[in-house]
């Protein structure tokens, strides 16, 4: 073999090309067809703790020697608060539990598995949820993971991640469904003559 200068070593069958296009993780279509991993966090540390802060306010009221109106009215206020908090822990809690089952059905979930991105999954979700009740700043938060965790198309891109469909399962799929469509054929009747 003869190197010609500034021409480098000779190719090999092995080389690979430079400008190849990049591989992709194909992610199924259908999603992920397992029940979502058990839900990693605990409940909201400041609700947690607003709820505790109201609750003891009750509890002081509720021992306060005066009798006056005033006390009453920051009792009802205090008890107002304990009930504004109880259900918006538990609509919290409700709809974490939703989309949390939501995402863990998705193509990406399949990945997600793969990669143990439980707990990241689990940030996301609470801070989807706090940021559609209106936090701003969970918004951006959740915004920002979920680009990391690929949903989003431009996401998916930069992480090189495909949703290809299950030809086969889909042909299988639609002839099922077009026999459930048809009606089963009846057999022809003949006539017989009666004299022979």
């Amino acid at each position: 073999m003869i190197a010609v200068a500034g021409m480098g070593p000779a190719p090999t069958g092995n080389a690979r090309r430079r400008n190849s296009a990049p591989t992709f993780t194909q992610l199924p279509a259908e999603g992920r067809d397992a029940p979502p991993p058990v839900w990693p966090l605990g409940p909201d540390v400041h609700l947690q703790a607003r709820l505790q802060v109201q609750l003891g306010k009750v509890d002081r009221l509720e021992c306060a020697e005066a009798d006056g109106k005033d006390v009453e009215a920051q009792l009802d206020r205090a008890r107002e608060q304990v009930l504004v908090l109880q259900h918006t822990i538990r609509i919290q809690a409700e709809a974490e539990a939703e989309l949390w089952a939501q995402l863990w059905a998705t193509p990406q979930a399949v990945q997600w598995e793969r990669l143990r991105w439980i707990r990241d999954v689990a940030q996301y979700t609470r801070w989807k949820v706090l940021g559609e009740a209106g936090d701003l700043k969970s918004s951006q938060e959740a915004r920002q993971l979920g680009d990391r965790l690929g949903l989003t198309p431009l996401a998916m891109l930069r992480l090189r991640w495909q949703v290809v469909a299950d030809e086969v399962g889909e042909q299988r799929q639609t002839k099922k469904t077009t026999a459930r469509k048809t009606p089963a054929r009846r057999p022809r009747l003949k006539a017989v003559d009666p004299g022979t």
